[in-house]
This record gives structure tokens, C-alpha cells and sequence, in this order.
């Protein structure tokens, strides 16, 4: 009798524990640069991956009642070490399910390498968008929603030959992010019959960028690429630039799209043009109204990226009924991509019922979400210039 009654007592402890634990929440890493050269970027990124758990939650949650709970780290986008440490902890200390982000490309190379895959948690970076990472070993556990620089650099080159420019000065941060964004539009803009006087790379964090404007300047060029960050190195190199009347008209990447840069800046650098991942369509519309609402800028900078990547994450879990990552990764994939009902933004209650129910969805989000090839944005770019102290579109390509 006491062995029955103890054994009766161990099942229901232990049906009592898998109950605790079906109604935990669902921890989300966030795990971005809140400190480093984008801290700018960081807190509209954060916000709108929060923002699709929050609206996750208000409908009700996920796998029967689970609500998301985000989790931050800091990656300081440019310390690997630092960033790893900040992931290890969500991993091992909060038991995170899965994780947003993270963002600069070499921090999230070395979370992927050293975190994701020897512990099995799948992640989404918004912003990462090293061409190295298409080809990464990930265990089928890492995507984006931010395109390739393999094809930003394409669409840069293409920019700036159409108008016209023959020959341009190139400086890049120096990491995986600006030197494969960099790799690629030198090789495209001599494709199409370009000529690039000096490519130079330029360290983050310097006080003075006199000596690299001194050598570009000195090559000469009708106009400065910077593919570097408006935070950091970038700015610097255009603030000396403008300083020295060497340079007055620059084409940017997108780690150089930023408010903060027109506030300092943008008075100056009239005619300046660059491109930045973006899209247009009801999609982008719907992310514009429901982010507006949260008080969130919807144009800021991979806001949209962001809240795709954690709204794909709950979504894929709802469709694998699971949160260990080696059983949901493969749905991102099939949520994110046709057939099913189209999901855009403050449908996701929507989209978790009918994945609930056993149907099909094609989660089209803010930024019109297509994964290609190894699990990454095909993407759209919106081409811009500087005109009266302001960003203003010319076209999306």
C-alpha cells in the first residue's frame, strides 16, 4: 500500500510539473547592439520584435495559451566574445526557445557558431546581412529577413552607374559586414564599366578620420562610398570629408540610413544618396498603422526585419506544436512562403488560430516576406537621396 500510495504520489507530481511547465512562458532572446555602433537603430528594432510578442499575447498566445516573453541581451554589435556571452547566458540561465537577432554580421557568425548550433536554438537576424552567412554551418537553425549584402551591393552599383558616376572613392568598416557589402559593389560597379580609385577600410570608435580622408581624397573620385555605420566610423569619415571640402557628395549603405546622421548631418550632404533593405504594399502599410500605434517610428531602420523575425519564430512554433528549435526550425520556412492565408501585420492572432486548426499560412509581414535559398529575405531596396535635410524616395527596387 505505501508503495502505491508513493508511486500515486510521484505521477502526480509529475503530471503537476509538465502542467507548470506546458503554461511557462515561451522566452524570445532579443539580442541586439543596445550598446556599439547602431545603439541608435536598437531600441525601434527591439521595440517592434516586442511588439509582435505583445500582440501575440494579446491574442490569446501561442500552443494553447503560452505566452512570449522577450528576453534582452546586448550584443554591442562588434565584440564577438561579448556577444557569445550575452547569448550563452540567454541559452543557459533563461532557457531561451529561440532567438531575434542578433545583428551586426560577425557577432551573429560568432553566436550562430558558438551558441545556436552546439546548443540547438534557432535564430532570426533582422539586420545581419554578410554574404558569408548564405553559406554558414548552421544545422538548418539560422534565417533572416534582411537580404544579403550580395545583393545590396548590386543594387549600389547599379544606383550609381545610372547616374551617371564613373569613378568613386570606396571606405568600409572594417569587419564581415563592410567588407562583404564592399567586396560586392567594387565587383559589380566594375562590371557595368566603373573604375574605384582606392577601397580603404576604416576602424570604428576613432576620434579623427583626417588621415583616411587624406588618402581618399588624394585618389580622387566624383563621390565617396561609405559602407560603414552611422554611429560610429562612418559618420566620422563624412564629418572629416565635409571638414576638409574633399568629398561633398556620398553614396551610403544601410548601416549608414539613420535620423541621427540627417540631425547632425544631412544640412550638409544635399544630393547624397544610398540604398536601404525596404518595402512598400499593404504589408508594409499594416506594419506602418500597428507600429504607429505602439509609438514606434515604422521608417525606422529594420524595425519591420525585426518584427518579421520574431513574429516567424512564435509562428513557426505554433505550426510545429513545439518550442525546441530541431522541431520548428523547418516550419519557418513554410510559414514564411505560399501556399496558405496571407498574415500581415496585427493578424498574427489570426494566423496562430488557423495554424491551430491545422491550416495553412503565408506570412507576408511587414516587409513582404519571401525566404529563399538557405532561409534568407530575397528583398526589396528603397533607393533614396538627401534633399533639404531629409530622406526622399526615389524608387524601390
Amino acid at each position: 500500500m505505501k508503495k502505491l500510495l508513493l508511486a500515486t504520489a510521484a505521477t502526480l507530481a509529475a503530471v503537476g510539473t509538465a502542467s507548470a511547465q506546458d503554461s511557462d512562458p515561451i522566452k524570445i532572446g532579443v539580442v541586439l547592439g543596445f550598446t556599439g555602433p547602431i545603439e541608435s537603430l536598437t531600441p525601434g528594432m527591439a521595440a517592434s520584435a516586442e511588439l509582435a510578442m505583445t500582440e501575440i499575447n494579446e491574442a490569446g498566445g501561442l500552443l494553447d495559451g503560452r505566452m512570449l516573453e522577450p528576453v534582452q541581451a546586448d550584443s554591442t554589435c562588434i565584440d564577438s566574445a561579448a556577444a557569445t556571452a550575452a547569448a550563452e547566458r540567454l541559452v543557459t540561465s533563461e532557457g531561451v526557445a529561440g532567438i531575434m537577432g542578433a545583428d551586426c554580421s560577425g557577432v551573429t557568425g560568432a553566436v550562430l557558431a558558438n551558441v545556436a548550433v552546439p546548443n540547438g536554438v534557432a535564430m532570426i537576424s533582422p539586420s545581419a546581412t554578410s554574404p558569408a552567412l548564405s553559406n554558414a554551418e548552421d544545422d538548418g537553425l539560422f534565417f533572416r529577413t534582411a537580404p544579403s549584402d550580395a545583393r545590396q551591393g548590386e543594387v549600389i552599383a547599379n544606383i550609381v552607374r545610372e547616374k551617371g558616376v564613373e569613378e568613386v572613392a570606396v571606405t568600409y568598416t572594417n569587419n564581415d559586414y563592410g567588407k562583404g557589402l564592399s567586396d560586392s559593389f567594387i565587383s559589380n560597379f566594375e562590371d557595368q564599366g566603373g573604375s574605384v580609385t582606392l577601397s580603404a577600410p576604416h576602424e570604428d570608435g576613432k576620434a579623427d578620420y583626417s588621415a583616411e580622408i587624406g588618402s581618399l581624397a588624394s585618389a580622387g573620385g566624383e563621390a565617396l562610398v561609405v559602407l560603414g555605420y552611422a554611429d560610429q566610423g562612418g559618420k566620422g569619415v563624412i564629418q572629416s570629408a565635409l571638414d576638409t571640402g574633399a568629398f561633398d557628395t556620398f553614396v551610403m549603405g544601410d548601416g549608414m540610413f539613420a535620423q541621427s546622421l540627417l540631425e547632425d548631418l544631412g544640412q550638409y550632404m544635399e544630393g547624397s544618396y544610398g540604398a536601404v533593405p525596404w518595402s512598400e504594399g499593404e504589408g508594409a502599410e499594416a506594419f506602418a498603422e500597428v507600429a504607429s500605434a505602439a509609438d514606434i517610428d515604422p521608417e525606422g531602420t529594420f524595425t519591420r526585419e525585426s518584427y518579421d523575425a520574431a513574429a516567424l519564430l512564435a509562428l513557426a512554433m505554433q505550426a510545429a506544436g513545439s518550442t525546441t528549435a530541431s522541431e520548428y526550425a523547418p516550419s519557418v520556412m513554410d510559414v514564411a512562403n505560399e501556399p496558405g492565408e496571407k498574415i500581415l501585420p496585427g493578424e498574427l492572432g489570426k494566423g496562430i488560430s488557423i495554424l491551430q486548426d491545422g491550416g495553412e499560412i503565408d506570412y507576408v509581414g511587414a516587409t513582404g516576406v519571401e525566404l529563399v535559398g538557405p532561409g534568407e529575405a530575397a528583398g526589396t531596396y528603397r533607393e533614396y537621396e538627401i534633399q533639404d535635410g531629409d530622406y526622399s524616395t526615389v524608387q524601390f527596387r
